[in-house]
């Protein structure tokens, strides 16, 4: 497998570069929705919201970004490493990894956020160096690349399970409920569903939520869903009439009046703001 150049990414399946020389023209390839992004902050702030009481300062996060995401992360300026790799390079007949990994991307709907431990830099930097070393290769082995992202992902897996664990029995329920949401939001919307099937009462369910996310059940499920829809709007060739049905609106304006309640611009206007935002600005990404 021959080096991969910034252009193309149709043709890639692995991308590596440090973020102080990831060029514009990777950012802006629509070939990059097809990759997972893991997103490695080196000695750095935290780049989303961090309570103040909470946020440590510098340090080493990675930041695991699924394909098809609105959201973009500000890197610009940034210490750090971009790994991204498409799905055929996964092994989808290993079903217990492949779900592990789309556990670990899905977690937060958006992107998910591993804070590592000195311990864990240094573990992960040796897997990642061999990784990078074979990438540069100019005659690189597809079947060590591939072993070698492997090796680098359980380690993600294992350290994204130790989190878990520490936390305490809400938060794994707020785990649960949002893995519940990202399979069943297009069909299931009332609480009294997820609720249900985590064997709590809606109130239970909707008291842990505002406690852990500050937002209910049906403010949950319409963030995923209007998620979806910007995806849709930005990523897809569907028309917006398309994109409501697809999401399970009975009519395009239904769709539209819900679409402009929780975001505040037409479903049009955020399709032509999203096009003048990635035309205009390299290094961020939409939100």
């Amino acid at each position: 497998m021959e080096e991969n150049t910034p252009l193309g990414l149709e043709k890639s399946l692995i991308y590596i570069r440090n973020l102080e020389n990831c060029p514009p023209s990777y950012l802006n390839d629509p070939g990059r929705k097809d990759f997972f992004e893991i997103v490695w902050l080196q000695n750095e702030f935290a780049l989303h919201a961090v309570r103040e009481e909470e946020n440590p300062g510098r340090g080493d996060w990675i930041y695991l970004i699924p394909p098809y995401r609105v959201h973009q992360l500000n890197k610009a300026g940034k210490k750090g490493i971009l790994l991204s790799f498409k799905r055929d390079f996964l092994n989808e007949e290993d079903k217990e990894f492949y779900l592990d990994i789309f556990k670990i991307f899905n977690i937060q709907g958006e992107f998910s956020c591993l804070p590592l431990t000195g311990e864990n830099v240094a573990e992960l930097g040796k897997i990642y160096q061999l990784l990078e070393e074979e990438y540069r290769e100019q005659h690189n082995n597809f079947s060590i690349l591939k072993a070698l992202l492997k090796v680098f992902l359980l380690k993600l897996i294992r350290i994204k399970e130790h989190v878990f664990t520490t936390q305490d029995v809400n938060q794994k329920r707020v785990y649960e409920f949002m893995m519940m949401l990202e399979e069943n939001y297009r069909q299931e919307r009332t609480a009294d569903f997820y609720a249900g099937e985590l064997h709590l009462s809606s109130k239970r369910l909707n008291q842990i939520l505002k406690e852990k996310l500050d937002k209910t059940v049906m403010q949950l499920i319409h963030d995923r869903i209007i998620l979806e829809a910007k995806r849709k709007i930005i990523h897809s060739e569907n028309t917006l009439k398309e994109i409501a049905y697809d999401l399970g609106f009975t009519d395009r304006p239904y769709f539209s009046r819900f679409f402009k309640k929780q975001t505040g611009v037409s479903p049009e206007d955020f399709q032509k703001q999203a096009k003048d935002h990635i035309e205009s600005k390299f290094n961020t990404l939409v939100e």
